[in-house]
């Protein structure tokens, strides 16, 4: 990060006044990816998520054996989960954190496509969801991510080396089954925090989601 900063402001390592404006984006990008979780929503989503979903649905279907796989991977010790999953639609993320919260495994940090709602945006923070910063979103296929990748890719290094499962979802709902270019972007941070050693592995958990109908 602070490579970053010094490469878009070589005056930033001796300028006193500079550390503290560049201090201040990084807080602000941060802010943009995550928010501190809220105990008292979280409490009141686990309450409230079994009497939505019982309205949505007929039943939520599990495999118990492959449930029971996960379980046993989560007990590795010293090496993160990675959840890598379809995407049907805006619930799954909802579901998905209730199903891992529910079984023992954590609450997991859940990565989230554009909501257009400020409010809805903050509400998923609290309750787990990550964004990506506003200023990848032009840099998506730009090898110069600046400031907010290099930010991006800290973030998930600690979010993995603290050993909370991550969710990314590989696809838009209701899109064409391809790679988004979000899910290209996380992949990266995850691939990169291999590569410079911030974690000796991941267990990958391929996750597939279908619905009757979807929500």
């Amino acid at each position: 990060v602070q490579d970053a900063a010094s490469g878009q402001d070589p005056r930033s390592r001796q300028d006193e006044g500079s550390q503290r404006c560049w201090k201040e984006e990084i807080c602000r990008i941060l802010g943009e990816i995550q928010a501190p979780l809220s105990p008292l929503l979280l409490r009141l989503c686990h309450w409230l998520l079994p009497k939505l979903l019982t309205r949505l649905f007929l039943s939520v279907q599990l495999h118990l054996g492959q449930l029971e796989m996960v379980l046993r991977a989560a007990r590795t010790p010293e090496v993160p989960l990675v959840f890598l999953c379809s995407h049907q639609s805006q619930v799954d993320g909802l579901l998905l954190s209730f199903v891992l919260l529910s079984q023992g495994i954590g609450l997991p940090r859940v990565t989230v496509g554009a909501w257009p709602s400020p409010f809805l945006r903050s509400l998923l923070q609290r309750l787990g969801g990550i964004f990506l910063p506003s200023g990848m979103a032009q840099t998506l296929s730009n090898s110069d991510e600046g400031l907010p990748g290099a930010v991006l890719d800290v973030y998930i290094q600690e979010v993995l080396q603290s050993r909370q499962p991550l969710i990314l979802f590989l696809e838009e709902p209701l899109a064409s089954l391809q790679l988004a270019d979000p899910a290209r972007c996380w992949l990266l941070r995850v691939l990169r925090a291999l590569r410079d050693g911030a974690v000796p592995d991941v267990l990958v958990v391929p996750v597939g989601i279908a619905y009757d109908v979807a929500p």
